[in-house]
């Protein structure tokens, strides 16, 4: 397995820029990778040995063992993105969580990921109206936590399923590592609760180069691949929601599965070129994520750079609540060239 290298901030080079008033008003740096069907970098920009937390960039990496140990059989392709999922909290994602858990025989207390107030503006103001507080239901990882309680009811572990050492978290650890091809140098804990592994931007490339040239007539692995890929392209609604990045961008390509991780963190699949892609962008924003990722898809063929989910996010005049133009933001030079 491939050491384990840099910080973050060491190595991470000028990659989006922010204008307005034709001054050069902020800059994100940061680091992205291209991996083909080997794991070889075919590609990348900064370090890519920089060492990162992939957040929920690596939900897909998370379900891996929710398929291969057979927990997740009968499952839908819609429940399948709904576990690679950072949603809304909108009314079909919770609804879809609750009915899951039910078909386990469980309910809200049984997830471990916390409550937050939905992202989604009209389940937000339902909440209001009826003056009922936001629940774990809302929380935007808990189709990954319905996926953990699946596994976890095949495993027979006990229920504090997001502790490291919880049966849960080692097939996670040791699925993560395996495609990767790194040994985590340890964990942080998410905004969910769940340990969420260390890797390089590499490493992380790597996993998801492994997902795009898996074959549903290959191995067990490969085949719980395909399936979470192919979920997530055929679900974009599950994965996030509307207005958000992974929802928008995936309905503008076909085959793509995309997603993005807090901290700026951004994957991408993609399985006809058999090439996966990873970026993380130093101070965490964002904005710079989303440009980042929308550059290197339109370079790599597979999204129209034309197309208004990617307009919104790169090469479109910037516009402020009156509709005044004031800046743009663009692609650092020689980034994505």
């Amino acid at each position: 397995m491939a050491g384990i290298g840099a910080n973050v901030g060491e190595g991470a080079v000028p990659m989006v820029e922010l204008w307005r008033g034709g001054r050069l008003e902020s800059l994100h740096h940061g680091h992205a990778v291209i991996c083909d069907a080997s794991g070889a970098v075919a590609e990348a920009w900064g370090n890519p040995q920089a060492v990162i937390y992939p957040r929920s960039s690596c939900k897909m990496v998370q379900a891996l063992p929710l398929l291969e140990s057979g927990a997740g059989k009968g499952l839908s392709d819609a429940q399948l993105a709904l576990a690679c999922a950072s949603h809304q909290g909108a009314a079909l994602h919770v609804e879809a969580v609750s009915r899951w858990l039910g078909d386990l025989g469980l309910g809200e207390s049984d997830l471990r990921c916390g409550a937050h107030e939905p992202g989604d503006r009209d389940e937000r103001d339902r909440l209001i109206r009826c003056g009922d507080p936001a629940c774990q239901l809302h929380n935007n990882c808990s189709g990954k936590h319905a996926g953990f309680l699946t596994l976890n009811r095949h495993l027979g572990g006990g229920s504090e399923y997001v502790e490291a050492d919880h049966p849960v978290q080692k097939a996670v650890r040791a699925a993560f590592e395996e495609v990767t091809a790194e040994t985590s140098p340890g964990y942080g804990i998410d905004g969910c609760s769940a340990p969420n592994f260390a890797c390089t931007i590499s490493g992380l490339a790597r996993a998801m180069a492994a997902f795009a040239a898996a074959s549903d007539s290959g191995d067990r692995r490969q085949q719980a691949m395909v399936r979470l890929r192919e979920a997530m392209a055929r679900h974009p609604e599950m994965v996030a929601g509307e207005t958000r990045a992974c929802t928008e961008l995936m309905r503008a390509m076909r085959g793509v599965a995309i997603k993005t991780g807090a901290e700026a963190v951004f994957v991408a699949i993609l399985p006809e070129q058999k090439l996966g892609i990873a970026l993380k962008i130093a101070d965490g924003g964002t904005r710079g994520a989303e440009a980042a990722i929308t550059a290197l898809l339109a370079r790599a063929g597979v999204l129209d750079p034309a197309h208004p989910a990617a307009l919104k996010r790169l090469g479109a005049p910037q516009r402020n609540w009156r509709g005044l133009e004031w800046g743009e933001i663009r692609l650092a030079p020689g980034f994505a060239a």
